[in-house]
């Protein structure tokens, strides 16, 4: 029997039924699928983690995803846990393109700064950058061909 706004079942009287009734009533809530006030958010994912900062005045978001997708494809999870294109829009951010390795632990690390290297990233070269702080050991195929 449940008790009215509690959400907590009564089993009985008995001392050995108490902690029973704990355990229900920590059970984690239910999602109904049609109901967003119940859905639950995912947890931030642990890392490695990407995030590649951009300016949208620059339209580079095409550039960000493709990125974005490149490295999802070459580092599947768990290599990558996620990665996030993050557009900016503000006179201190104007021609921005980097690419930040997050890593558990670790400091964030630039992998890629499109002022400081002159340009955008070639993808091979951000690949192997990316794939020696995360797995050193990894192949790449092609991208690590001369």
């Amino acid at each position: 029997m449940a008790d009215i706004g509690t959400g907590v079942h009564s089993l009985g009287a008995d001392v050995g039924d108490i902690s029973l009734e704990r355990e229900l009533a920590m059970e984690p809530a239910q999602e109904h699928p049609l109901d967003p006030s119940t859905f639950i958010p995912p947890e931030p994912l642990p890392a490695p983690s990407i995030i590649i900062e951009f300016c949208d005045r620059c339209r580079w978001l095409h550039r960000a995803t493709w990125i974005s997708t490149e490295l999802f494809l070459t580092f599947p999870s768990p290599a990558l846990k996620s990665v996030t294109i993050w557009p900016l829009n503000s006179d201190e951010t104007a021609g921005r393109f980097r690419v930040w390795l997050f890593i558990h632990g670790r400091e964030p690390i630039l992998c890629w700064d499109r002022k400081v290297e002159g340009g955008f990233p070639e993808l091979k070269v951000l690949k192997q950058r990316i794939r020696d702080k995360i797995n050193p050991g990894m192949s790449l195929g092609h991208s690590d061909k001369a």
